[in-house]
């Protein structure tokens, strides 16, 4: 897949761009702050309408505008040249393509995959669960309408279940004792124990397939002697749904205690390693940059198995926290015929080929041409 034209209007700081896109290389280049990070965030949102920074629309749309919009023109393997528009309001989105609206996100899934590399990347080594299950969420979920609905029928069972559990006492005192309590729990846990079965069998499944794809691009990496890995450590280990509904069934006194759901793939984690040893307390600064950049390239070839459609590679200022060895192997191990549209404060290296330049500063967007053709 190849984006040829994006236009952005009332996206963050982002007032209107119109950028075409020739090649396969772009870069955007310019000071910290002025919205290249904003540009591939948009380009981004096309995959799975969601934001890779944040969970709330009304972030996205700019300052006193009650609107966003973002279009954009893929030149697809599948689909040829496919015009895609988005437009997003603080509660809720709009979805079209090629003119014609599209009602379910699940008819959208899969079809126009990108990935991006950021520097808050590293947090999926180094921070808490909850980021590592967001990732691994919208990873699945791109490529698969069974793990979102899946995903969607556990987050809202589970929802319903915690308010309940939240106001536990108040509403066994208001429905004359606890049976009343005991009902509605069961009554949730009905549809929450079969879709969180789903959930812990489609991530077991989708994480061999990404480890075993993160383990070449990390010997590409780096020096193939250190293995890496990533393993599932799911709350709850047996995915069947007799079985966490039994275990939610034992467990109400102590969520009830607590006002919480206590177990689930709500809790679920993973972890990497490298050298048989655990990452996030081993591992070195540049182990740990190589194991992130290794999961993007895993999710990248993992999104083209799935789809037969090349994702577009969206690098958010990556390239200048490499050493130029790794830069080197990192430009080495991705797909050659991917687009790559990547962003930083100063230009990139002439050995990396040749890129369509753009400048911006304070979110307008300039093309310029780049020091070889100006030389020329």
């Amino acid at each position: 897949m190849r984006l040829r034209k994006l236009t952005v209007r009332h996206f963050r700081n982002v007032g209107f761009a119109a950028l075409e896109f020739s090649g396969r290389q772009q870069f955007l280049v310019g000071g910290n702050g002025q919205g290249k990070t904003n540009l591939l965030e948009a380009a981004g949102y096309l995959t799975a309408l969601r934001s890779f920074r944040t969970t709330e629309n009304k972030l996205l749309v700019g300052h006193g505008q009650h609107t966003a919009a973002i279009a954009f023109v893929v030149e697809h393997e599948r689909m040829s040249e496919t015009h895609v528009t988005i437009k997003l309001r603080h509660e809720g989105k709009e979805l079209w393509c090629d003119n014609a609206r599209v009602a379910r996100l699940a008819d959208h899934l899969g079809k126009f995959p990108t990935v991006v590399f950021s520097s808050p990347d590293l947090q999926l080594v180094r921070g808490p669960p909850a980021g590592r299950r967001r990732w691994l969420d919208l990873t699945l979920a791109a490529m698969d309408a069974n793990y979102l609905r899946a995903l969607q029928t556990f987050t809202r069972a589970l929802a319903e279940r915690n308010a309940l559990l939240k106001s536990g006492p108040d509403f066994a005192k208001a429905s004359s004792g606890r049976r009343a309590l005991e009902d509605q729990l069961g009554a949730f846990e009905q549809t929450l124990a079969p879709a969180a079965a789903d959930l812990i069998a489609l991530r077991t499944v989708g994480l061999q397939a990404l480890g075993a794809t993160l383990r070449t691009a990390y010997g590409r990496l780096c020096d193939e002697s250190e293995p890496a890995a990533v393993a599932y450590e799911p709350n709850f280990a047996e995915p069947s749904a007799e079985a966490l509904l039994a275990r939610l069934e034992s467990g109400r006194a102590r969520d009830v205690q607590f006002r919480t759901t206590l177990v689930g793939p709500h809790r679920d984690d993973f972890h990497f390693s490298v050298k048989h040893t655990v990452a996030q307390d081993y591992a070195s600064e540049g182990q740990q940059r190589s194991l992130v950049l290794a999961l993007r390239l895993a999710q990248a070839a993992w999104f083209h198995e799935k789809s037969g459609v090349r994702p577009v590679l969206l690098a958010d200022d990556v390239l200048s926290e490499l050493d130029p060895a790794r830069r080197r192997r990192f430009w080495a191990a991705i797909d050659p015929a991917s687009q790559v549209i990547a962003t930083g404060t100063h230009l990139p290296d002439a050995e990396l080929g040749t890129w369509q330049i753009f400048e911006v500063a304070e979110g307008m967007f300039s093309e310029k041409l780049s020091p070889a053709e100006a030389a020329s």
